[in-house]
C-alpha cells in the first residue's frame, strides 16, 4: 500500500487479485519442485469434511515449516443494525482461549467469569438509559464490575495461546478482520502440526470469551486511535458513509462507537455460535506436510465441531448513484481527497479492467499520475488508487490524493479528471499494455516467495471466488483484457453522476485548539 489511507484499510482487508498471477511461477521455483510438477492445480489436494468443513493442502518441500490459514466467511457485511463491529470483537475474543487455555482452574474461574458477566449486563442496562441513567446506581455497578473483574483474573493466563505458539517455534500468530471475512493465520515448524490442531480446533470448539468486558474498552481505544483521532480514518469513515446508502459497505468494520460501547455480550455469543462454524470456514495450509497426514489429523480434531445453519446473506442492493456525492471533513491535518466510483464485481471482465486501469494510473514511476501530476506539473505528492471495501457485493474503485502544497485538492481534482477522461478516449498502446502485464509478473513474485503468501490468497480466493483456482486463471484474464475494454468501462463508470469525493480541510488553528 502507498498511502497512509490504504495501510489503514488493509488493516482489516488486504486486496488479493493482483497477487496472484505470480503464485504459480513462485510454486514453479519453489525448492524441491521440478518439472514434472508444474501443474498447481494437480499439486492442491482439496477435502471435505463431513461437517463441511473446506480443506486446501500444498505440499511444498524446502524448509520444514508450515503456513496455516484459516478463513471464515463472515465480517463487517454480516452484521445487524444497532450490533457493528461485533466479527471485530469477536475477533479479539477468540485469542482468550478455552476452558483448557487461558486458566489455572476453570472450575474457580467459572463461577466468578458468572459474577462479572451479570454486572457488565447490569451496568450496561443502566448506562442505556443515557440522560436517565442514575450516576450512583452506575457508579456503584461499576465498581462491583471492576471488583468481580479483578477476582477473575488472578485464575487468568493472559495470553497463554501466543505463548505455547512462540514456545514451539511460532512467527506471525495474528488475525484480521475485513468486511468480507475473519481470518486466523500463523507459520510454525511441520513437527507441531498437530498441536496448531489441537489448539485451534480448541478454541474454535470450546471458546471461553473471558475479559470481555475490558477487552471491550480496548476495542473502544482502538476506535479513537485508528478513526477519531486520524485523520485518513475520519476522512475514510465519512467517505464510505457518504458513498454507499444501502450497501453493508456503508458501516465501518470496526463499528460505530456506540454500537462497540454497548455491545452485549450475548450477542457476541450467537455471533460466535452461527458463524464460527466448519461448513463457514475455509483451512489452507501450505508447507513441508504430507497431505494426508493433515487431512487425517485435521479430520480427527475439527469433524466433532458440528455444523450450523448460516442465515440468509444480505441481499439489498446498492441502488445506481444518480448524481455527484461530496463530504467535507475539517481535521488540523494535510489536505486529501478521496474519489471514489461505484463498479460491480464478478461480472464479466470489468474486475480485470479495472486492475489495467489502476496499474496503468497509479503503479510506479512510469504511472500516468505519477508522471503527470507528482513529475511534470508538481501539484501532487502523491495518487493512489485501489479497490474495496470488499468484494463479496458491488464495491468501489477509489483514489487517494494528496496535493503538494501551495496546491488544492481541487487543483488536484481537475487534473485527475482530465487523466481519467483520457481513458475514455485514447486507446491505451500496446507497449502499455504489456507492460501491465510483465510488471504485475514480475512485482509481485518477489512479495509471493514463502508459504504464508500462497496460503493467503489461495485461501481468499476458495472463500470469495468460491474456487481457488480461479487465482491461476488470472494472468490470462488480464491478457483478455482489450484497449477497446478499457475506454468502454471508463466511459461508463468513471462519470461525475458516479463519483463520490470526499475532501479533508484543515481546522483553523483557534478551532483545533
Amino acid at each position: 500500500m502507498k498511502s497512509a489511507l490504504k495501510e489503514i484499510n488493509s488493516r482489516f482487508l488486504i486486496r488479493f487479485r493482483f497477487f496472484a498471477v505470480s503464485i504459480l511461477t513462485v510454486i514453479l521455483l519453489a525448492p524441491g519442485t521440478g518439472h514434472a510438477q508444474s501443474s498447481l492445480e494437480g499439486r492442491v489436494k482439496e477435502y471435505r469434511l463431513k461437517n463441511g468443513l473446506h480443506l486446501l493442502v500444498l505440499q511444498r518441500n524446502g524448509a520444514p515449516t508450515f503456513a496455516a490459514y484459516v478463513r471464515f466467511l463472515v465480517g463487517g457485511v454480516d452484521e445487524q443494525a444497532g450490533h457493528s463491529g461485533v466479527a471485530h470483537i469477536l475477533e479479539h475474543m477468540l485469542f482468550k482461549g478455552s476452558k483448557r487455555i487461558g486458566t489455572s482452574d476453570w472450575k474457580k474461574e467459572k463461577p466468578l467469569m458468572d459474577e462479572v458477566d451479570t454486572l457488565g449486563s447490569a451496568y450496561d442496562a443502566e448506562k442505556l438509559k443515557g440522560a436517565k441513567a442514575d450516576p450512583q446506581k452506575l457508579a456503584e455497578l461499576k465498581a462491583k464490575l471492576n471488583q468481580a473483574m479483578e477476582a477473575q483474573r488472578k485464575y487468568i493466563r493472559e495470553d497463554e495461546i501466543s505463548e505455547i505458539y512462540q514456545k514451539n517455534g511460532g512467527q506471525g500468530f495474528n488475525a484480521f478482520t475485513a468486511q468480507d471475512t475473519t481470518t486466523y493465520l500463523i507459520k510454525l515448524p511441520s513437527n507441531r502440526f498437530e498441536l496448531w490442531a489441537w489448539l485451534e480446533a480448541d478454541r474454535l470448539n470450546e471458546p471461553v470469551l473471558r475479559e470481555y468486558y475490558a477487552e471491550r474498552d480496548v476495542i473502544m481505544e482502538e476506535r479513537r486511535r485508528s478513526v477519531s483521532n486520524s485523520p485518513e480514518g475520519t476522512l475514510y469513515e465519512n467517505f464510505l458513509a457518504a458513498a454507499f446508502t444501502a450497501s453493508p459497505y456503508h458501516t465501518p468494520i470496526i463499528g460505530w462507537a456506540s454500537d462497540i460501547d454497548y455491545m452485549p455480550l450475548d450477542t457476541v455469543q450467537r455471533f460466535l455460535k452461527t458463524y464460527y462454524s466448519p461448513n463457514n470456514m475455509v483451512v489452507c495450509i501450505v508447507g513441508d506436510l504430507d497431505p494426508e497426514y493433515v487431512y487425517k489429523t485435521i479430520d480427527r480434531y475439527f469433524a466433532p465441531i458440528p455444523p450450523q445453519v448460516i442465515p440468509p446473506r444480505n441481499t439489498t442492493v446498492e441502488p445506481p448513484q444518480i448524481g455527484e456525492r461530496r463530504v467535507t471533513v475539517r481535521f488540523n491535518a494535510q489536505p486529501q481527497a478521496i474519489i471514489g466510483f461505484h463498479k460491480p464485481v464478478r461480472v464479466g471482465n470489468i474486475d480485470y479492467v479495472f486492475d489495467v486501469i489502476d496499474y496503468i494510473l497509479t503503479h510506479g514511476r512510469t504511472s500516468r499520475f505519477y508522471k503527470s501530476l507528482v513529475l511534470e506539473k508538481g501539484i501532487a505528492t502523491s495518487v493512489s488508487g485501489w479497490e474495496g471495501p470488499g468484494r463479496r457485493y458491488p464495491n468501489l474503485y477509489m483514489l487517494q490524493a494528496i496535493p503538494r502544497e501551495p496546491h488544492t485538492t481541487a487543483e488536484l481534482e481537475t487534473a485527475i479528471y482530465a487523466e481519467l477522461d483520457r481513458l475514455k478516449t485514447v486507446p491505451l498502446t500496446k507497449e502499455e499494455m504489456e507492460k501491465v502485464i510483465n510488471n504485475v509478473e514480475v512485482s509481485y513474485l518477489r512479495g509471493l516467495q514463502s508459504n504464508s503468501g500462497i496460503a493467503y490468497y489461495m485461501s481468499e480466493y476458495a472463500i470469495i471466488e468460491g474456487d481457488w483456482r480461479e487465482m491461476i486463471r488470472y494472468v490470462d484474464n488480464i491478457r483478455k483484457v482489450t484497449p477497446d475494454d478499457v475506454m468502454a468501462v471508463a466511459k461508463k463508470y468513471l462519470t461525475p453522476e458516479n463519483r463520490t469525493v470526499a475532501t479533508l480541510v484543515p481546522a483553523k488553528k483557534e478551532a483545533a485548539q
